[in-house]
């Protein structure tokens, strides 16, 4: 039997696929922002993405890129630059269209300021509905194992590195850790065997095509240029017993690409789009 929708939509599916918002509702806030994460999560996103490197004085940021330059006003690595360096530096104002609610006037400083790992804790804890949280490590290599052990440090203060509860109506913030480096899902599944750890990729290695994971990683996360080259990935993935999620899937083509291979998550820039896609 045929289906008819818009050009753009898919059909209903019978599994829920959770759509993760990538750096927050990033086509229509700046990356990283509290504002894009609040507009995710009125956006209605199951869960945030988020980066997270280590300052000099050792507190852990949501900053995408080594050196600060491209986000801020500013220059220099996060790693050599203190909290106070950052906070006096302006993450926003490069975002040509900043983001405008209906419903509110944004905080300026939730535009423009940096935002630390603990107040994103905080805003998750505090939505009012579940929200999971999908942490990605990033680090020198000089400070091998440093963001890993204050990463558990902090999600231990929130009560946040339990086991993904078992019930779906658990309405407990889940969090799952995400690394192109499996040394560091490792240092996660070791001192943490109950977090959930996703091994991102740019490309299918050969030693990965048939679905194995490296020892410490549980989640497949291949990006979306993988699944057009190789869309049997998914279904070999699940064979093996690993769910799939995909990033970074921003076109509809993607979108009806995700659903018709049955992936487990989508992260996107534009989640408030992917869920209307998706028929929610």
């Amino acid at each position: 039997m045929s289906h008819a929708y818009e050009v753009g939509a898919v059909p209903s599916s019978p599994r829920r696929i959770q759509v993760v918002a990538h750096r927050g509702a990033s086509r229509d806030a700046p990356e990283h922002t509290l504002a894009a994460y609040r507009k995710a999560i009125e956006d209605g996103a199951d869960a945030l993405e988020c980066d997270v490197r280590l300052t000099a004085d050792g507190h852990l940021v949501c900053v995408h890129d080594r050196r600060v330059n491209r986000t801020s006003n500013g220059r220099g690595a996060v790693s050599a630059l203190e909290l106070a360096d950052l906070a006096a530096l302006d993450f926003g104002s490069w975002k040509e269209d900043p983001y405008e609610s209906p419903d509110r006037e944004a905080d300026p400083a939730e535009l423009s300021a940096v935002l630390t790992l603990e107040r994103l804790l905080e805003l998750v804890t505090d939505a009012g509905r579940r929200v999971d949280l999908a942490i990605e490590t990033k680090h020198p290599t000089r400070w091998a194992g440093q963001v890993e052990e204050r990463l558990l440090t902090l999600l231990r203060r929130f009560g946040l590195d339990r086991p993904e509860p078992a019930a779906e109506d658990d309405e407990r913030p889940r969090v799952r850790v995400m690394s192109f480096s499996g040394r560091s899902l490792r240092r996660i599944q070791v001192a943490a065997p109950a977090l959930p750890t996703v091994f991102l990729m740019n490309y299918l290695l050969p030693r990965y095509r048939d679905g194995r994971l490296p020892a410490g990683s549980h989640i497949a996360g291949p990006g979306i240029r993988i699944l057009r080259s190789h869309p049997g990935y998914v279904a070999r993935s699940h064979r093996a017993g690993h769910r799939v999620h995909v990033w970074t899937v921003d076109e509809p083509a993607d979108v009806e690409l995700c659903v018709r291979l049955g992936v487990d998550a989508i992260i996107t820039n534009r989640p408030r789009q992917v869920l209307a896609q998706l028929g929610r």
